[in-house]
């Protein structure tokens, strides 16, 4: 009895998410409310290993998303806020910049100001 007790909440354990927080899913094929990125990205050199694929923009008016670079990967907790790193397996979701604004998901523009970033709709 005992057993059949530890096992069971162990496996709730392992189950839960420690931070409370849905699990971003970053796949092409649903709906995308690209609004609602933040974290952890990856730039790829592959587009093949691309979630989205962007264009940067010169001017922040013509831009679909602001993007507001943070320093700490713990503070990309707010929609427009990424952090970037240069390891695969760290990342929320990869990024690959397009010298062509035709084939872009979206258009991003990078700001210098954290208060500005999110949809620029």
């Amino acid at each position: 009895m005992i057993i059949v007790y530890l096992i069971f909440n162990l496996t709730l354990f392992s189950l839960a998410d420690p931070c409370n927080m849905p699990e971003q899913d970053w796949n092409k094929t649903q709906a995308l409310d690209i609004c609602q990125l933040r974290g952890t990205v990856y730039i790829t050199e592959n587009p093949d290993e691309a979630n989205f694929y962007l264009y940067e923009e010169d001017s922040e008016a013509f831009a679909d998303f602001l993007i507001f670079e943070t320093d700490n990967a713990l503070f990309a907790t707010e929609p427009g806020i990424w952090y970037f790193t240069d390891k695969k397996g760290f990342a929320d979701f990869s990024v690959y910049f397009l010298e062509s604004k035709g084939h872009a998901d979206f258009t991003v523009y990078f700001t210098s100001f954290e208060s500005f970033a999110g949809c620029n709709k």
